[in-house]
Formats: C-alpha cells, sequence, structure tokens
C-alpha cells in the first residue's frame, strides 16, 4: 500500500487512543530549529499538533489517497475540499490547496483560501492565494487588500510581481490598479517596493518619463535598491538615452556583479547598438559566474556567432545540445554554421534534429532546399509529406512551406498544383491564396490572380500586401487604372513606408502620365530599398522626364543587383533601343 494510504489507515485504527496528526507539518524554519535546539526537542516534536477526526472525514481522506494512487486526480481534489470543509483542519486545508494549485484548480483555490481566513485570518499564504484569485477575476481592489495584508505582516506582497504581470490586463484595468497603487503608496509612504512597482506600472502603462521621475527619490534613498537600478536603465534606453542607459549599466553591472537580470539586460542592449565584442565579454563574464544558467550560454554562444568567432560558438552550442538545454535553438544554429561553411550533409543533419518551436519551420525550409539543391526534391516533398500526415494540426505550415520550396526551385506549375490543393481543404488560407495568385501572375493568368486577391481582400479589407498586389498588376496587366490606384491608396494609407507600396504608386501614376508625382513616390521607394524592379521603373519615369543621364545611373546601380533582371533589361531595351549604358 501507498505510504500516505498506510498513514491515514494507521490513523483510523489509533484515532481512539491519541486521535490523528494533522496531514502536514509545517515547515522547518531556522528560527523554529533554533528554538528546538534550545529547547531540547525536535522540530517535529515542538511543532507537531493532533487532530481528532470525525470518521467521516477520516473516509474521505482514505479514499482521496487511494484515488490518487489510482490517478484520479479530480475525485483526490474533490474529497480533500470536502474533508477541508468538514473538519476545518489547518493541515488539511493546506495540502488540499498544494493539490488544488498543482491541479490549477481555481474554483477550489478559492474556496481553501476563504476557508483557509476563517480559520486562520493572518495566513500569508491564504492571503497569496486570495489575491491571485482576485486578479484572475479583475477584482483588483480585494487583491492589493490582501496584499496590503500581507505586507503589514511583513510577508512579501509581490507588488512588483502584479505590476509586471499588469501588462496582460485591458488599459482600463491599468490604470484603475495605477490608481490603487497610488493610493496604497499614500498609506504606506516608506515601502520601496511599492514605489518601485508604481515606477513599473507607469513603463507598462507608456509613461516611461514619468516612471523615471518615479524613481529618481527612491534612488536617491536607496541607491542600492538593485530592482530600481535595472529599471532605471531599462527606461533610458527606451526614451532614447542608449549612451547614458548603456554607461550606467555598465557601472552597476560593476558594482553588483551578481545580478543575473542587470548583466543580462546591459548585454542585450549592447547586442542592440551593435557593440557585439562588449556584449560577449559581458555574456563570457556571466557565464563564468553562471554555469548553470542555459539562456546565457546561449547568448553568449549567438553573440561569438555573430562576432565570427564560429568555433567558440560551435563548443557553446554542442555543450547545450549535450546537457539538453535550449536543444532547438542549438541545433538550428549549429545547421547555419555547417550550412554558411558549405557542409551540406551536416547542416542537413543539424536542422532536421530541430523537433520544434520557433525555429521547425526555418529549420525544415532549409534543410528542404539543401535537398532540393542537392538533386533530391522529390525526397524533401515526400518528408514534408510525410510530416504533414503526422502532424494534421500544422498541416496549413507545411503545404505553405511545400508551395515555397517549388517556387524557390523554379517548379511554377507543380507550385501551383500544390497550392490549389492546399485551397481545396483551407480555403481561408491567406498567405497560400496570396502565393497562388502571384503564380498565376507569373504565369500570364493575371485574371485568375485577380480573384484571388480580391478575395483575400473581401475577407481581409485592410491587408496591405494583398491591396498592392491587386493594385499592381491592375496597372501592369490591364487599363484599370483608376482601380488599381484606389487599391494602392488604401495600402499606402496602411503602410505608407513600405517601399513596394511607394514603387506601386508611382508606376500608376506614371503609366496615368503624371510624370512629376510618379517621381516622388519612385525616388522614395528607390531610396528605401533600392531594388531592381523599382531601378527599371524609376528610371524609367527618370527617361521620360528628360534626365537621361540620372537614369542610366539608376539603371547601372540596379544591374549591379541584377544582371539579367528581365524588367530591367526589357525597360532599357526598350528605351536606348540596346542593351548597353
Amino acid at each position: 500500500m501507498h505510504k500516505s494510504a498506510l498513514f491515514l489507515v494507521t490513523c483510523l485504527i489509533g484515532l481512539s487512543l491519541s486521535g490523528c496528526a494533522s496531514l502536514t507539518a509545517p515547515q522547518e524554519t531556522p528560527a523554529t530549529e533554533e528554538a528546538s535546539k534550545a529547547s531540547g526537542k525536535t522540530t517535529s516534536e515542538e511543532s507537531m499538533e493532533y487532530a481528532d477526526f470525525e470518521p467521516d472525514v477520516l473516509y474521505l481522506l482514505l479514499s482521496a489517497e487511494i484515488a490518487a494512487q489510482r490517478g484520479r486526480f479530480d475525485v483526490t481534489l474533490v474529497n480533500y475540499l470536502k474533508a477541508a470543509q468538514k473538519s476545518r483542519d489547518k493541515g488539511v486545508i493546506s495540502r488540499a490547496m498544494r493539490i488544488a494549485q498543482s491541479l490549477n484548480g481555481d474554483n477550489a483555490q478559492r474556496q481553501l483560501a476563504e476557508l483557509w481566513l476563517e480559520v486562520d485570518p493572518d495566513n500569508i499564504q491564504a492571503h497569496r492565494v486570495s489575491a491571485i484569485q482576485a486578479v484572475k477575476n479583475d477584482e483588483l481592489g480585494i487583491a492589493l487588500d490582501h496584499m496590503e495584508k500581507i505586507m503589514d505582516q511583513g510577508g512579501d506582497a509581490d507588488f512588483d510581481s502584479l505590476a509586471a504581470m499588469s501588462g496582460n490586463l485591458r488599459p482600463e484595468q491599468q490604470q484603475e490598479l495605477l490608481s490603487l497603487y497610488n493610493q496604497m503608496a499614500e498609506r504606506h509612504p516608506d515601502i520601496p517596493e511599492l514605489e518601485y512597482s508604481i515606477a513599473l506600472l507607469l513603463k507598462v502603462t507608456g509613461n516611461p518619463g514619468e516612471a523615471l521621475n518615479r524613481l529618481k527619490p527612491l534612488l536617491e534613498e536607496k541607491p542600492n535598491f538593485q530592482p530600481a537600478i535595472i529599471l532605471k536603465g531599462d527606461l533610458l534606453y527606451q526614451t532614447g538615452d542608449k549612451r547614458e542607459a548603456l554607461d550606467y549599466l555598465m557601472t552597476n553591472t560593476r558594482r553588483f556583479p551578481s545580478n543575473r537580470r542587470m548583466g543580462t539586460l546591459y548585454g542585450r542592449m549592447l547586442i542592440g547598438e551593435k557593440e557585439l565584442q562588449t556584449a560577449q565579454d559581458e555574456f563570457n563574464r556571466l557565464v563564468k559566474r553562471y554555469p548553470n544558467t542555459p539562456s546565457l550560454r546561449l547568448s553568449y554562444a549567438l553573440v561569438a556567432l555573430e562576432n565570427g568567432q564560429t568555433g567558440l560558438a560551435k563548443e557553446e552550442l554542442t555543450l547545450l545540445i549535450e546537457q539538453g538545454h535550449h536543444t532547438n535553438e542549438a541545433n538550428y544554429y549549429l545547421g547555419r554554421v555547417e550550412d554558411e561553411a558549405g557542409n551540406t550533409e551536416q547542416a542537413i543533419g543539424f536542422y532536421q534534429s530541430v523537433q520544434q518551436g520557433n525555429y521547425y519551420f526555418p529549420a525544415l525550409a532549409r534543410a528542404s532546399a539543401l535537398l532540393a539543391s542537392n538533386g533530391k526534391l522529390d525526397e524533401a516533398i515526400e518528408n514534408i509529406s510525410t510530416l504533414r500526415n503526422t502532424n494534421p494540426q500544422q498541416a496549413e505550415n507545411f503545404w505553405l512551406l511545400q508551395v515555397n520550396l517549388l517556387l524557390d526551385q523554379q517548379q511554377h506549375q507543380a507550385a501551383l498544383e500544390t497550392a490549389t490543393t492546399a485551397l481545396e481543404t483551407f480555403p481561408e488560407n491567406v498567405q497560400i491564396r496570396y502565393a497562388r495568385a502571384m503564380l498565376l501572375d507569373t504565369l500570364d493568368q493575371p485574371e485568375s490572380a485577380v480573384d484571388d486577391l480580391e478575395q483575400i481582400i473581401e475577407e481581409n479589407p485592410d491587408n496591405a500586401i494583398a491591396l498592392n498586389a491587386l493594385g499592381y498588376i491592375l496597372t501592369t496587366r490591364t487599363d484599370r487604372l483608376q482601380e488599381a490606384r484606389r487599391y494602392i491608396e488604401r495600402a499606402l494609407t496602411l503602410d505608407p513606408g513600405n517601399p513596394a507600396i511607394l514603387d506601386s504608386m508611382g508606376w500608376v501614376l506614371f503609366r496615368e502620365g503624371q510624370i512629376q508625382p510618379a517621381l516622388e513616390y519612385l525616388a522614395r521607394a528607390w531610396s528605401a530599398y533600392p531594388d531592381p524592379e523599382v531601378a527599371a521603373h524609376y528610371g524609367e519615369a527618370l527617361w521620360m522626364s528628360g534626365a537621361e543621364e540620372q537614369a542610366r545611373i539608376i539603371w547601372k546601380k540596379g544591374l549591379e543587383q541584377d544582371a539579367d533582371h528581365d524588367i530591367l533589361r526589357e525597360t532599357i531595351e526598350r528605351l536606348t533601343n540596346s542593351g548597353d549604358l
């Protein structure tokens, strides 16, 4: 018999003699341990409490333990909840609470916390659970009442945790929480954790300047309060004082070298500012201090990779895999290392070792492309098909991957057939339908392409990419220029800085004969994205405006990127009567 069940049976048998011990003895603390030593008693002798349970309570407890052995944890929780309500025993309540928490039983936790506070009004754990459940019920005022009672008893009220979680709340709830925190700060003006939490809330609600102002007196009074130091560095960076933020964190990471959060933030900021060698040095320092923290080792490996130190990166990534940490990311980046070194077989092996997560589909896509480049396109397609059949919940992604692979291999007709088959099962998939529209346009079927794009826009009227594509096809393939311009204008309103849309706008204006306005858009598109197709359009508009030398300069720059670009070559030959510039 399981020892817990045996324990309860023993209690049942011995009930008439001495009662049954409470199910959970209080946790030993240094204070109770020292007190026990001084009195000559063991902690268990000092703290054990006994309770006489009625037979029906004992029956509930025994059946709960037996249900747990059989995997019926729902029955275990229900019986423990009933036993707690009947006995009102602190030990039973505590154990029932742990079971409810392990099963994420929110309703049971609420009932048990309420019962616990009736039996023991000052119990910190009961107040903590009540606060969490109140937050889940959007009862922020009640949550803070419980947190304040925890604070009054000298416990950690976790004000900062709730402030950090507030990013998941609705804006009006965030403002309500900020107001409640401010009210509490007025009642308790000398609580640094509360002032810090208010600054954190101000950051979450989009007021970094106010947050900095709130931190200033706190840090003047408590210059070694490290959470506030970290937050100040983050806020300085967020408000644009990036150099000051880096200098501030550099100074404080040396003052508090063991603060991992501070060092990690500093390292990531250095990466953001492209100070990669300094970032690598910082992560190296952190890894030496915290060798068993996989996330630090991964960051160290990746920044070493960015610095071109592939040997070091491979060593660290391999170590992560051996330890069983971040294996998907490590395999992906090892695949990239071998890929860039031209070691195709090794790269495929690493890519195919990525089993899940954000890197799964990029790794599979690259492994498939490498197989195809080695003459194994059919094998790559068969592998994708097998994965699609064994992972039906991800079928759409596998279809899209197969379409893109065929496109990359210039297998346009096969890609079109694949996209059409996929859309029979997933007609609402925007990415696959968009891919098919582009394929249809490439295969000189613009009417069908327009049909697909119109369907996307009907279902997603704010899809700027589809609006632009439809406007561009109408511009280049038809005389429906006014209609085309309306689509492109809508796209530009949604995404005003997109160079592809700027190019489309310039080109439709050019086709309408509005050369000067066209040049303004095309110049912006070229400045943002000097692509060969943009070069063709911009150069032609310049040529037709009389700026022939400037047009030749733009075309030459476009040819430097792709000397065989079809649209650019056709434009140059048509306007110059030769392919020479």
